[in-house]
């Protein structure tokens, strides 16, 4: 049985290994953290076994997740180095670090697959945009990596030139979603709903929205154009959000992710 392996157990590791247990038993997966008390909590949390270092992590695992930042990339490929073999799939989240640089950084005579993930993985409906060579690969392999991630979500397969886009469009934007949900819930309170009553109705809206996107296949603007009666409550409101630059802030706030992203190669 290939063992899923994870060094990092920050948020978004936490996030996919949650998901994966919804599909694998506990034992089918290990990790490491730099905590002794935090790897002894996910443990107890969750049954899957863990190492006290880095480097008995990565010889047990067949697919390894490098669930650290970037700027702990260091000291991790330090430790893990010299116990890795062509036989692993190496899993990188970072963003803005090439495979190249990962690869090198690592020995060069191992093989990495680039994935950015977001933290919705932890109750299965996460977005991971994947970029890997598949001509390295076992088909065996290529569906090992894919049911990783599709246990908690959906993915897509992009190139790596597009993977900081990626960042910009799923694996950053949760936070911007998150902000649109309070905003909008403070204009249900502001004139008279209960708090508790305004966040459920905006979180459900913004679900409900999503899914009729994924759902329906029709694009976002005919959706949008459905809802917006002539002269009616909506198009007052999009006239309104219109003329405040709502596009152009989300847009600007891709901008600058990419701008981050691309800074941390």
């Amino acid at each position: 049985m290939d063992k899923i392996g994870f060094i990092g157990m920050g948020n978004m590791g936490g996030a996919i290994l949650e998901g994966l247990l919804k599909i694998y038993a506990p034992e089918r997966m290990v990790f490491t953290d730099v905590l002794k008390d935090k790897r002894e909590e996910v443990t107890e949390k969750t049954g899957v076994p863990h190492t006290a270092t880095n480097r008995e992590c990565a010889q047990q695992a067949k697919f390894l997740i490098l669930a650290v930042k970037p700027q702990y990339f260091t000291p991790v490929f330090e430790d893990i180095r010299q116990v890795l073999t062509q036989d692993q799939v190496i899993i990188s989240l970072a963003p803005g670090i090439s495979i190249a640089t990962i690869t090198e950084r690592l020995g060069g005579n191992v093989r990495v697959v680039r994935v950015m993930p977001n933290t919705p993985a932890l109750l299965g409906e996460g977005m991971t945009g994947v970029s890997y060579d598949p001509a390295v690969y076992t088909a065996e392999e290529k569906a090992g990596i894919e049911a990783i991630f599709t246990s908690c979500g959906r993915i897509e397969l992009v190139e790596e030139g597009l993977m900081d886009a990626v960042c910009c469009v799923s694996g950053s934007s949760p936070a911007y979603v998150y902000m649109f949900i309070e905003a909008l819930a403070d204009s249900g309170v502001k004139y008279g709903l209960p708090r508790r009553a305004a966040y459920t109705m905006a979180a459900q809206t913004v679900l409900g929205s999503a899914k009729m996107i994924l759902e329906t296949g029709k694009h976002p603007g005919q959706l949008k154009d459905e809802v917006c009666s002539p002269g009616g409550t909506t198009i007052a409101g999009v006239s309104a959000l219109e003329e405040h630059g709502f596009r152009n802030a989300v847009i600007k706030a891709a901008d600058a992710c990419w701008e981050k992203a691309r800074g941390m190669k």
